[in-house]
C-alpha cells in the first residue's frame, strides 16, 4: 500500500503570510468572538439558577426565573450579534486573502518561462487558480469561524465544569481525547485523497478546455463519442475521487460524535450519582451537562475544520507550487534598453533543444544586415518557429549567442527587445474589449487617426466599418464572431499601427482570401522598407523577392540565398518550389 501523502511542510505557513497582513481585522473577529463564546458559556448558568429557583411544586420565584429569563434574551442577543459580526469579519479576511492568492498566481503567469506554459496543460493551471482558491477560501471559512471559537468554548466549559465540581470534570476529560484522536487519525490519511480529487479536477478543467477550443475540428472528425468517452472516463476518476474523500472524511463526524454520546452518558451517571449524595443541586447539574454538551460539541466541530483544512491545504500546496514556480531569468542588473535599433541582427553558433536528448538547433551561422527581409522555409519541424522563439527571446539560446545591433539579446531588457519587434502569427489572439483596444494594444495612446490609418493599411476598415460599432464593437473572447481571416487583418493592424524597427511574420497571411493578401502583401513591402524583417513561409510565392532566403531542415541552414540563386542550385528548396509549382 502506498504511503499516504502528507501536507507539503510550510504550507501553513506560506498561508499565514498572506493572513497576516489582516491581522486588525483577525484581532477583531478573534474579540468579537471572545465575547460570543463567553455570552454563550453565560447562558448555562441563568439556566441552572432559574432551576434551583424551583426546589418543587409551590416554591416557584417566578419573579426571579422571569429576571433571568429578560437576562437571558439579552446574553442570547449579544450573543448572535457578536457571532454575526465575526462571520462578517471573517468572510473579508477570507476573500481578501483569496483575491490576493489569485492576483499573485495570475502575476506569477506572466513571468513564468515558455518552457513552463508550453510544458503544463492550460486547464490545470487554471484550476489552480479558480477551483483550488476556492477550495483554500472555503477552508480557511470554516478555520476562522470554528476553530478559534472552538478551541475557547473548550477552555471555557472546562473552567466552568471545574468551578462545579472537579470530581466529574475529570469523567470528561479524561474521555474526551479519544475524540480528537479519531478525527486526527483520519484526517491525515486524507490529504492524499483531496489532492487526487484536485488533480482529477484539474484534468477534466484541461479536458474541456480542450474541447472548447478544438469542437470545429472534433465535430469535423466525427470524434464525439470519442472525446465523450474521454471525459466520461475523466468524470469517473473525478467522482471516485471525489467519492473516497468524502467517504472517508465524513467518517469523522460520526465517529467523535459517538464518543462524545459516551462522554456524555458518563458525565450524566456520575453527576446524577452525585446530586443523590448531596454534592450538586439539580439546577448545577443541568448546569454541568450544558457545559459537557458544549465541551464535547467543538471536537466535532474541530474534526470537520481538520477535515477541510486537509482539502484546503491540498489546494493551496497545488497554488503555491505554481506561485513559486521558478520565474524567467530576470533582465540582468545592467540590463541595457535598446532604443532606436537599426535592424542588424547576428546569430553566431546557436544552439538549442527543448529537452536535453533531442537538439533542435545546432551550430546556427546567420548575420542580417539592417533593412534586410529575410525570409525561412523549410519543412515542418525544422526549427521555423523555434528560430522565431528564440529571436523574441521567449526561449534562451543553450549554446553561442543573438545580438541585434551588436547587442547580445541576454544583455538587453526583454521588454525593450520585444518592443523592437512588430510580430503577426499564424494563430490570432484577441482580448476581449472593443475592436479599437485590439488595434492600440501596442500603442494604448495611439489616436484615433492613427488607428484608422493602421486598419486602413492592413484593409481592415472595410469590415470595421461594416460593424454595428465601428470601433467601438465590442469582441469577445479570443475573437468571438469574427472570421479567422479578419482577426489576422486586426492583428496585422495592431503591428501597422506600432512601426517597429524589425518584423516577424510566421505565416501572417494565411487565413486571408488570395485577393486581399495581395494587398496585404503590398503594405507589408511598404511596413518593412528599411526595417529588418523575417518572414516564415510555407507558400513560396509570397516570399520570391526576400533579399535573403534561409532553407531549414533538421535545425540547420542547409542552403541559403536568393529566389533565383536557389533555384539555379536544384537543390532543396528547388525540389519545395517545384512542389507547390510544378503541374
Amino acid at each position: 500500500m502506498a504511503e499516504p501523502q502528507k501536507v507539503p511542510r510550510g504550507t501553513f505557513g506560506r498561508v499565514w503570510m498572506y493572513i497576516r497582513r489582516y491581522r486588525l481585522l483577525l484581532c477583531i473577529s478573534l474579540l468579537f468572538g471572545t465575547i460570543n463564546v463567553a455570552l454563550s458559556l453565560y447562558l448555562p448558568i441563568l439556566i441552572g439558577r432559574a432551576i434551583d429557583l424551583m426546589p418543587e411544586a409551590g416554591q416557584v420565584a417566578l419573579e426571579g426565573i422571569v429576571r433571568l429569563l429578560m437576562v437571558g434574551i439579552g446574553v442570547v442577543a449579544l450573543s448572535a450579534l457578536a457571532g454575526w459580526l465575526m462571520n462578517v469579519i471573517n468572510n473579508r479576511i477570507t476573500f481578501h486573502v483569496v483575491r490576493d492568492l489569485r492576483n499573485r498566481a495570475f502575476g506569477r503567469i506572466g513571468v513564468l518561462p515558455m518552457r513552463y506554459l508550453d510544458g503544463h496543460p492550460h486547464g490545470d493551471i487554471v484550476s489552480r487558480v479558480i477551483t483550488d482558491a476556492d477550495q483554500v477560501a472555503d477552508g480557511l471559512l470554516m478555520g476562522f469561524s470554528q476553530l478559534y471559537t472552538g478551541i475557547l468554548t473548550i477552555l471555557g466549559t472546562l473552567i466552568f465544569m471545574l468551578v462545579i465540581h472537579p470530581g466529574v470534570t475529570v469523567v470528561v476529560v479524561v474521555l474526551t481525547p479519544l475524540s480528537l484522536f479519531v478525527a486526527r487519525f483520519i484526517a491525515s490519511r486524507t490529504y492524499h485523497m483531496f489532492r487526487e480529487q484536485s488533480e482529477a479536477r484539474a484534468e477534466q478543467t484541461s479536458l474541456v478546455d480542450e474541447m472548447i477550443n478544438g469542437v470545429r475540428v472534433v465535430q469535423a472528425f466525427g470524434r464525439e463519442e470519442e472525446v465523450n468517452n474521454r471525459f466520461a472516463e475523466t468524470n469517473t476518476c473525478l467522482s471516485r475521487a471525489s467519492l473516497r474523500a468524502t467517504f472517508f472524511s465524513s467518517l469523522t463526524n460520526p465517529a467523535t460524535r459517538f464518543i462524545n454520546a459516551v462522554v456524555y452518558a458518563g458525565v450524566a451517571l456520575a453527576g446524577a450519582l452525585t446530586v443523590v449524595n448531596g454534592g450538586m443541586t439539580v439546577g448545577g447539574l443541568s448546569s454541568f451537562l450544558s457545559y459537557a454538551n458544549q465541551y464535547t460539541k467543538p471536537f466535532n466541530e474541530i474534526s470537520g475544520v481538520f477535515t477541510e483544512l486537509q482539502n484546503a491545504l491540498a489546494c493551496a500546496a497545488r497554488l503555491f507550487e505554481l506561485i513559486e514556480e521558478e520565474a524567467e531569468r530576470p533582465d540582468a542588473p545592467d540590463a541595457r534598453v535598446l532604443r532606436e535599433a537599426k535592424g542588424r541582427v547576428e546569430l553566431d553558433n546557436v544552439s538549442f533543444a527543448y529537452t536535453a536528448e533531442r537538439p533542435l538547433i545546432r551550430g546556427l551561422h546567420l548575420s542580417v544586415a539592417p533593412g534586410k527581409k529575410i525570409a525561412i522555409v523549410g519543412p515542418t519541424g525544422c526549427g521555423k518557429t523555434t528560430l522565431i522563439n528564440l529571436l523574441m527571446r521567449f526561449y534562451d539560446v543553450d549554446g553561442g549567442s543573438i545580438r541585434v545591433d551588436g547587442s547580445d539579446i541576454r544583455d538587453l531588457t526583454r521588454h525593450s527587445l520585444r518592443a523592437g519587434y512588430g510580430m503577426v502569427l499564424q494563430e490570432t489572439w484577441l482580448r476581449a474589449g472593443t475592436i479599437r483596444e485590439n488595434i492600440a494594444m501596442g500603442r494604448p495612446g495611439a489616436t484615433q487617426e492613427e488607428i484608422e490609418a493602421a486598419a486602413a493599411a492592413s484593409h481592415a476598415a472595410g469590415f470595421i466599418g461594416r460593424m454595428p460599432q465601428g470601433y467601438d464593437t465590442q469582441v469577445g473572447e479570443a475573437g468571438g464572431s469574427l472570421s479567422q481571416g479578419q482577426r489576422q487583418l486586426l492583428c496585422i493592424a495592431r503591428v501597422m499601427l506600432c512601426h517597429p524597427p524589425m518584423l516577424i511574420l510566421d505565416e501572417a497571411t494565411s487565413s486571408i482570401d488570395t485577393r486581399t493578401e495581395q494587398k496585404v502583401q503590398q503594405a507589408f513591402d511598404r511596413l518593412m522598407e528599411g526595417r529588418t524583417s523575417f518572414v516564415v513561409a510555407h507558400r513560396l510565392s509570397t516570399i520570391r523577392e526576400a533579399d535573403l532566403i534561409l532553407v531549414m531542415r533538421d535545425g540547420n541552414v542547409i542552403e541559403q540565398g536568393t529566389h533565383e540563386q536557389l533555384l539555379e542550385r536544384g537543390g532543396f528548396y528547388h525540389t519545395l518550389y517545384n512542389s507547390q509549382f510544378a503541374p
